[in-house]
């Protein structure tokens, strides 16, 4: 299954608070040089007004952090030396002093900052940086040698270069990688330096590993294999949720939309980034769901309240209807619903999809399911972090397995949370409509994600009832 590496973006975020206090330090360590060491003479009586300098220092430490994050310095994990990301610091500092100066400027503060603290700051920043980022790769490096290998690797191909590989992965600590072995894609003996025991197989048995789950990605380094058979591997991994990677020949590729990981100088293309991939988008999608599942609650506790009575006074059983359904990364969780249809709708039909005009509704199910109103309990999973207010719809585990093997691209879906509403719910397709279409839908919004696209879609769906059944 694809793996988030959570303790990445712990990482990234403890940089992100190490480098707002290295900034902030250096700020007032530069103020404090100017105004209060003695090292340099005052031409005037008295102290500046202070409280300016160091709100101006917390204005100025936003827009760093802004400008290092541009700057990809907030990217982990972060490979290779420290002295490697020097150059990208200094250059970030330098920045940020251009475009705070430029900023104090536009707005002409009064008095005028001391252009002494302005250019004594920039020294006084980058020392602090350098400082406290020297410690956080030191801890980093640590905490990964110190910690379990988080993903499973089989190489495709023998060769001399798949030995290099395995050495680079398993010799760089922070990527966490354990390679369980080799498969063998051609007639040529595998390279002599490779133990004979790590050849676990031919390319024949990748789908016989694959339904073991053994391995978590699969990096193919024989570039003799056919487009076509390095198209079928692709999807054979995908429908299993392991990712795929592959080392470029980079005389016969020209590719573009895709993402590019070098260790120990040997490119791995694996399919570009979605918004989604990158950490802080993923804050701010669940800042949105907490805040909208919340108001949902409240706003839908009425409804709910008048629902639960004439659901009880309909039919027999319980109010609520919980579902197992496939979240994230394929995980299952138990999805709620205000109940519509009789206990035992199911019983002999067994999992199948409600159908317009569905015989099995209660009269109150039928206008509750036109209205939307039975997904109102979801709001529950969105706020437990199953679920999100916006993205693909989850689907039962029994239909997840027969669609993927019939439907390309199927389970790209399940790469971020199910949403109670979706960019194909609201353009109809929902219900008996073409599945096709729908991952269509389903997999531009994941292209295509924004706060603006999430905010039209949660309006549109308060006037969608098209094919809601």
């Amino acid at each position: 299954m694809f793996k988030r590496d959570y303790s990445n973006d712990w990482h990234s975020l403890l940089a992100v608070l190490a480098d707002a206090a290295g900034i902030y330090a250096g700020f007032s360590l530069a103020i404090w040089m100017r105004f209060f060491s003695g090292w340099i003479p005052l031409y005037h009586e008295g102290l500046p007004h202070l409280g300016m300098y160091y709100f101006g220092a917390g204005f100025a430490t936003l827009l760093f952090l802004f400008i290092f994050r541009a700057l990809r310095l907030y990217h982990r994990p972060q490979l290779g030396r420290f002295p490697d990301v020097i150059p990208r610091l200094a250059r970030a500092a330098g920045w940020g002093i251009l475009l705070s100066t430029a900023l104090a400027f536009v707005l002409r503060t009064e008095p005028p900052f001391s252009r002494l603290v302005v250019a004594l700051s920039y020294g006084t920043i980058l020392f602090c940086v350098l400082l406290e980022r020297y410690i956080l790769f030191r801890l980093e490096l640590h905490w990964a040698r110190h910690r379990s290998a988080s993903q499973r690797i089989l190489i495709l191909g023998t060769d001399e270069t798949a030995q290099r590989l395995r050495h680079s992965l398993e010799h760089e600590p922070r990527l966490r990688c354990q390679v369980i072995g080799f498969l063998q894609t051609d007639d040529q003996p595998p390279q002599a330096s490779i133990a004979p025991d790590k050849v676990i197989g031919a390319l024949a048995d990748l789908d016989q590993l694959l339904a073991r789950r053994v391995m978590d990605r699969v990096i193919l380094v024989d570039n003799a294999l056919a487009h076509d058979r390095i198209v079928d591997l692709i999807i054979r991994c995908e429908k299993q949720m392991v990712q795929f990677n592959m080392v470029p020949d980079l005389f016969r590729v020209l590719v573009s939309g895709v993402d590019m990981t070098v260790v120990d100088g040997i490119p791995l293309l694996g399919v570009g980034k979605w918004p989604l991939d990158y950490f802080w988008n993923r804050v701010v999608k669940r800042v949105e769901d907490v805040a909208g599942a919340l108001a949902g609650l409240a706003l839908g506790a009425p409804v709910l309240a008048v629902a639960a009575v004439l659901i009880k006074r309909g039919s027999p059983g319980p109010v609520f209807y919980p579902q197992v359904r496939c979240g994230e990364s394929g995980a299952r969780f138990t999805l709620y619903k205000l109940r519509t249809m009789p206990c035992d709708a199911e019983a002999l039909s067994g999992p199948v999809w409600t159908q317009p005009d569905d015989p099995r509704r209660t009269r109150v199910g039928a206008w509750l399911r036109r209205w939307n109103l039975d997904e109102l309990p979801q709001f529950w999973n969105v706020l437990r972090g199953d679920m999100s207010l916006v993205g693909p719809r989850p689907e039962r585990p029994v239909f997840v397995e027969q669609f993927k093997e019939d439907i390309g691209r199927y389970m790209w879906r399940h790469s971020s949370k199910p949403g109670m509403t979706g960019w194909a719910q609201v353009n109809g397709l929902r219900g008996q409509t073409s599945l096709t279409e729908r991952i269509k839908y389903d997999l531009f919004y994941l292209e295509n994600w924004s706060l603006a696209l999430d905010l039209k879609i949660i309006a549109r769906t308060l006037f969608s009832t098209r094919n809601a059944y």
